[in-house]
């Protein structure tokens, strides 16, 4: 098996709560708020243990808040290697109108770095890149990074002999339309990011596998997948391409799906799983987050039992 490392410079101590109703003016009594440690490769390192395999969380993490995110990594018993952050970890808060089910979710900004600190924090993500393994770049990148910081962990994971997943958006996104950005192994959109990329609806899978393959032909990725929400997701190779459904399930909280599914699908194919049966993996596992409430991400227990309900089809 691949080993897996997980990258989260941007993370955050998440709160999630609920009140009555939301209006400007008096004071609002939430209820207790649950606390989880934030961000998309914390979530990903999260969901992987959950099903059953191992990764190393590398964590940006600095003041009061870092010592908080700390301990509640410490509670989910994820392996993480923490570097320092030049600031205070950020927060972000979710509530929950629970007269209407409306959520409202503020998101932080975390601390700026300067050049020196990502020069910093790159040597020491080379001292942990595992040989021949996975590295998973997922959430927003920190003020002070490049736009194309991917393409130099790219660099830094091929002296490891070491692909790179990017699960990401905003700047990393303009980097890799721009062309700046290559080589990386498994490149992940959402349907509202892929539409971006291509400037246009993709309307079925048909469409998202068309601008798939046009990604992979330019060399920004060996495999690209794309979410089609609720359908499901379209992957593209030089082998082919093909979609798998998502499965019918109660929908209790979107929270979660995406980083679900590029656990199950990373440990499927650090595991030597072919890319189009990872893909069912990492579709029953965003079909399994779903079903779970607030900031909870998949069970392994509902990702195996939804295997079967998620088909792999040749487009």
């Amino acid at each position: 098996m691949r080993d897996i490392l997980t990258i989260t410079l941007n993370p955050a101590v998440d709160l999630d709560s609920s009140v009555d109703a939301v209006a400007p003016g008096p004071k609002l009594r939430c209820a207790t708020p649950v606390i989880d440690p934030g961000g998309g490769g914390i979530n990903i390192s999260r969901a992987v243990a959950e099903l059953g395999g191992t990764s190393t969380a590398l964590v940006a993490a600095g003041g009061g808040m870092g010592d908080v995110l700390i301990g509640l990594l410490r509670r989910e018993a994820v392996s993480a290697r923490i570097i320092a952050a030049p600031g205070e970890t950020r927060q972000s808060l979710a509530v929950t109108e629970t007269g209407t089910g409306a959520q409202y979710r503020f998101v932080f900004p975390g601390p700026a770095w300067d050049p020196g600190d990502v020069a910093r924090a790159e040597r020491e993500i080379a001292d942990v890149v595992p040989q021949k393994g996975l590295v998973i770049l997922s959430g927003s990148q920190p003020r002070g990074f490049a736009d194309d910081f991917t393409a130099r962990l790219v660099a830094i994971a091929a002296k490891s002999d070491a692909g790179v997943a990017l699960d990401s958006s905003g700047p990393a996104l303009r980097a890799l339309q721009a062309g700046r950005i290559k080589g990386l192994e498994l490149l992940r959109l959402d349907k509202g990011e892929a539409a971006d990329l291509a400037g246009a609806d993709l309307p079925d899978a048909a469409a998202s596998a068309a601008f798939a393959a046009d990604l992979v032909a330019r060399g920004l990725a060996r495999i690209v997948v794309l979410a089609r929400g609720a359908e499901g997701s379209v992957l593209v190779s030089a082998a082919g391409r093909w979609f798998c459904n998502a499965a019918t399930v109660p929908v209790r909280s979107k929270t979660g799906a995406g980083d679900s599914f590029v656990a199950g699908f990373a440990l499927a194919l650090a595991c030597g799983i072919p890319p189009e049966v990872a893909l069912q993996h990492g579709v029953a596992a965003a079909s399994a987050a779903v079903m779970t409430e607030a900031t909870t991400l998949c069970r392994r227990k509902d990702a195996e039992a939804l295997m079967t309900d998620c088909q792999v089809s040749k487009l």
